[in-house]
């Protein structure tokens, strides 16, 4: 059975991280004139790390397993994440002639729900479907 509680909570998370790195994105590109795609990369670090504490602790209740382990899983999730986006929101922006925001939105939601949460369900966190 599905958990609706857990997705909800994910997508709390996912929102919370993504608020970091879209802030830290902005910060860089538009304060700090930073190209953007350094400003995405360095937006995307911040978030995973947000989204993995976020994630241990509240989400799945997985912080009584060993974060070491758990971290190594989440860092080559968060890098075929880091891969996806950036590479998405370059397409879209150099080749499609996109914003670069609405590049970022797009790609990380896409990424998002159909990568990000199965993956951490059932690899990083290891949760079953109840």
């Amino acid at each position: 059975m599905f958990n609706y509680r857990t997705f909800i909570r994910a997508q709390a998370s996912s929102f919370t991280a993504s608020a970091t790195d879209f802030a830290v994105t902005v910060v860089l590109k538009e304060w700090a004139h930073c190209w953007y795609l350094l400003a995405s990369i360095l937006g995307t670090v911040s978030g995973g790390i947000v989204n993995f504490s976020m994630n241990r602790r509240w989400v799945f209740a997985a912080h009584n397993r060993k974060m070491f382990f758990q971290a190594v899983k989440y860092v080559l999730v968060w890098v075929g994440n880091l891969v996806l986006v950036s590479l998405g929101v370059f397409l879209m922006t150099d080749y499609g002639k996109i914003g670069y925001l609405v590049s970022k939105i797009t790609v990380s939601l896409f990424v998002g729900f159909f990568y990000n949460y199965t993956l951490q369900k059932r690899f990083v966190f290891k949760q079953a479907d109840e």
